[in-house]
């Protein structure tokens, strides 16, 4: 008898690492760490971990999900660019789930939003969550902020994932709702050759 897929969720998009393994529909495992920083260096052996608790190795997954934000721009760049790279040497698709998705696979018909910096938030379409989030003044809100647990986020990343894997999805990338903080150098760039 064949076993049911393995899939590995993550997602680093806020202050925190969190993973959950899914096997069909019974979560095996799941694991989180608050952090504000560090995220990059603490992802793989967290994962890692993960899979060791239930016995199982990189080679057994059959597909990875990660959180392609909104949220923190690096986290986001973090889980987005380590599952890419998962998926090339591992030769398994990956899934890219945004924030939105995931929320409302947790609280399926509410409304669903995303802490943001700078007391804003991220409003998802509650009719389509796959639809990228509005940026809107936290005020605004009212009681629909929605804060979900980290290993519940990683566990609905899966059970997305788990929906999306098979058709051989394009490669994840960051959904970036705001434009980045960092701006280029004004100065103009020196001139190396005549």
């Amino acid at each position: 008898m064949t076993q049911p897929p393995l899939i590995l969720g993550f997602d680093t998009s806020a202050a925190f690492c969190a993973a959950a393994l899914l096997r069909g529909d019974t979560v095996l495992a799941t694991r989180h760490e608050d952090m504000a920083r560090g995220q990059a260096e603490r992802l793989i052996p967290l994962l890692e971990e993960l899979l060791a608790e239930v016995d199982t190795t990189w080679r057994d997954l059959s597909a990875l999900g990660v959180g392609i934000g909104p949220g923190n721009f690096t986290g986001i760049r973090i889980g987005v660019s380590a599952a890419r790279g998962l998926a090339l040497g591992l030769a398994i698709p990956a899934v890219g789930v945004s924030g939105c998705e995931a929320r409302a696979l947790l609280a399926p018909g509410q409304s669903v939003a995303i802490p943001a910096p700078r007391d804003q938030i991220f409003l998802c379409d509650n009719a389509n969550p796959a639809n990228t989030p509005r940026l809107m003044p936290r005020e605004t809100a009212g009681d629909i902020l929605s804060e979900s647990a980290p290993q519940g986020l990683a566990e609905a990343i899966c059970r997305v994932a788990a929906t999306r894997w098979q058709t051989r999805p394009p490669a994840p990338a960051p959904l970036y709702v705001r434009p980045a903080d960092a701006a280029p150098s004004r100065d103009r760039p020196p001139v190396l050759l005549d």
